[in-house]
C-alpha cells in the first residue's frame, strides 16, 4: 500500500489522520505547511479561548444564565430611540409560497392587505418523470 501523504512532516506538526490518494490531493506538502504556521502563530490563542469556552460552557450547564456584557451597561442605559418605520413598511403584504390553492388564494384576498402575491408556478407544476 502506498502511503500518499506523510505522517509526520518536518514542519513542528503531526498528522495522525490516516492519508488516502483523495486526501494527498488536499493534504499538499504546501497546505500542511500553511497548517503548521497557522498552528504555530495561533496555537496557543486557540487552545485559550478553547479553554475558556468549556469553562463557560460548564458554568452554563450548572445554571448560569447568559445575560448582557457590563462594559455595555451605559449604552442600554442611555436615552435612544430607533428611526420611524418607513412609510413602504406600513402596508400590509400577503405572500403565499407554498402550493397555492383555492382556499389559500381565497383566504389572502379577504384577509385586508393592500397587495396579495402568490407564486403559482414551481407549487403547482409536477416535478420528475414518470
Amino acid at each position: 500500500m502506498i502511503d500518499y501523504a506523510p505522517s509526520r512532516l518536518m514542519l513542528g506538526t503531526d498528522v495522525t489522520a490516516a492519508t488516502t490518494p483523495h486526501t494527498a490531493g488536499i493534504l499538499t506538502p504546501r497546505a500542511l505547511e500553511f497548517v503548521a504556521q497557522l498552528e504555530r502563530q495561533f496555537g496557543e490563542r486557540r487552545r485559550e479561548l478553547l479553554a475558556l469556552r468549556h469553562e463557560r460552557q460548564a458554568r452554563l450547564d450548572a445554571g448560569e444564565r447568559p445575560d448582557f456584557l457590563l462594559e455595555t451597561a451605559d449604552i442600554r442605559a442611555s436615552n435612544w430611540q430607533i428611526a420611524p418605520t418607513p412609510n413602504v413598511l406600513q402596508k400590509r403584504w400577503v405572500e403565499i409560497t407554498g402550493p397555492t390553492d383555492r382556499k389559500m388564494v381565497i383566504n389572502a384576498m379577504n384577509s385586508g392587505a393592500d397587495v396579495c402575491m402568490a407564486d403559482f408556478e414551481d407549487a403547482n407544476a409536477p416535478h420528475g418523470t414518470t
